[in-house]
């Protein structure tokens, strides 16, 4: 009947279910419950620093462009045609002191110069002269003057004669008249012309003054036609030619003096403020300027060359303060022999290399030393309280190269975090080991 196969399909259905429950259970009774786990806390191991408060240096670091401290510009002082130049004026030669550089034609100031010397010797032959006729003018003067006595004498006796004995002739007495007037006529001109004498003189004097000034020039115009180099230097930069005619003030050549070598720095104006050594009561005296700096001695580095080469030079003055940028500028001298190099795979210092510099400042005191990357740019550190992960805020005195000074916020013997965490959990346990001081953190 359809009723009784719809009950037996029934029927196996709840059998077959009713054996998968049973085994189910079975085999689940075989199973052994798991061991019960231990949560445990996981320390994170890092690596500490003790810190230790001391006094530390200041080294102040700057960059800058070497150049020679005189460079000169040479220009000839008169003009003319370049008949001679020196066999090596070429850029780069080295030129020693009093060497000669180039020579203009000197034909037109030789010819000037005699011209001068011989104007020269006629004024101090006119003088000569002049003075010569003095002497003798004076003493004929006497002589004149008696003779003005000799004719009023006679004129008077003539007259007497010719008045009272009517001894004579009229024409007799006119004569002596006029032969008294010329007498007196001829001592009144050699009066004034002895007079004159000393004014005449003083005149070819300051005739002879300015020829001899002519003279000077036209020497100095003939000195000027060989240029001479003034020091021991380095051509820079030439511009002649031999023939070529040049005048007065043209820039032909350029010199620079590697004798002395500076490096003018630009700093922070803070860094400047703060640890530069400036000298109390210096020479500038009531002047608005800074004092004077310490002569420090300076440790100076080729940007392009070996870590472990360097030379060393004296912090001079101080060239400038820019407002804009917030700097001020310091000069860093350097002599030739500094910066020459004992070491023979080495390269000198010379103008136009960029260089680092180190300028030792004042002292810290009582700061902790720190590696750079132990301290967030928040200002904090990571210390171990009793194996717990602490953070704490500090006063950072100084960045320096790798490093960073701690004045405050750290207490001596603290144990300072030097491994680069991130984000790490306050309070977390902790496995120290120490690093060395300055190492880095893993």
């Amino acid at each position: 009947m359809p009723g009784e196969k719809v009950i037996r399909r029934i029927v196996i259905c709840l059998v077959v279910l009713s054996v998968g429950v049973i085994g189910m259970l079975g085999l689940a009774s075989l199973k052994k419950p798991p061991t019960e786990a231990k949560n445990e806390e996981r320390a994170l191991r890092v690596e500490a620093l003790r810190v230790e408060a001391e006094d530390v240096p200041v080294v102040i670091t700057g960059y800058g462009e070497v150049k020679a401290l005189d460079v000169v510009s040479i220009a000839p002082e008169v003009p003319g045609k370049i008949v001679e130049i020196h066999p090596h004026l070429e850029v780069g030669e080295i030129i020693h002191e009093d060497e000669l550089l180039f020579k203009i034609d000197p034909r037109d100031y030789v010819a000037a110069r005699d011209s001068a010397r011989a104007t020269v010797r006629q004024w101090e032959n006119g003088i000569a002269r002049l003075k010569k006729l003095y002497v003798i003018d004076r003493d004929r003067l006497k002589t004149i003057e008696r003779n003005r006595e000799l004719a009023y004498a006679e004129y008077e006796r003539v007259q007497e004669l010719f008045d009272k004995d009517s001894v004579g002739t009229r024409s007799g007495v006119d004569a002596a008249e006029r032969g008294a007037n010329n007498a007196a006529d001829l001592a009144r001109q050699l009066e004034e012309a002895v007079l004159l004498y000393p004014i005449q003189i003083r005149e070819a004097e300051s005739s002879l003054a300015a020829a001899q000034a002519a003279l000077d020039t036209a020497e100095a115009n003939l000195e000027r036609s060989e240029v001479r180099s003034p020091f021991d230097g380095r051509v820079k930069l030439v511009s002649l030619e031999k023939g070529q005619y040049v005048m007065p003030g043209q820039g032909v050549l350029t010199l620079a003096n590697d004798a002395t070598l500076e490096i003018e720095v630009p700093l922070d104006s803070r860094d400047a403020r703060q640890w530069l050594r400036f000298r109390k009561g210096g020479k500038n005296g009531e002047t608005a300027w800074f004092n004077d700096l310490e002569p420090v001695e300076c440790t100076i580095r080729w940007t392009e060359g070996r870590e472990d080469h360097f030379w060393h030079g004296q912090l001079h003055r101080v060239v400038k303060f820019d407002q804009q940028t917030r700097t001020l500028t310091v000069a860093i001298r350097i002599e030739a022999q500094q910066a020459r190099s004992e070491d023979p795979e080495a390269l000198p210092l010379v103008e136009g290399m960029f260089c680092s510099v180190e300028i030792p400042g004042q002292t810290m005191h009582g700061v902790f030393r720190l590696p750079r990357w132990a301290v967030s740019f928040e200002n904090t550190v990571y210390v171990s309280a009793e194996d717990r992960l602490k953070t704490v805020l500090v006063e950072v005195e100084r960045a320096q190269g790798e490093e960073a000074f701690v004045s405050g916020g750290l207490a001596p013997g603290d144990l300072v975090v030097v491994t680069r965490l991130i984000d790490p959990l306050e309070n977390s346990l902790l496995e120290l080991t120490f690093a060395e001081e300055g190492g880095p953190g893993p």
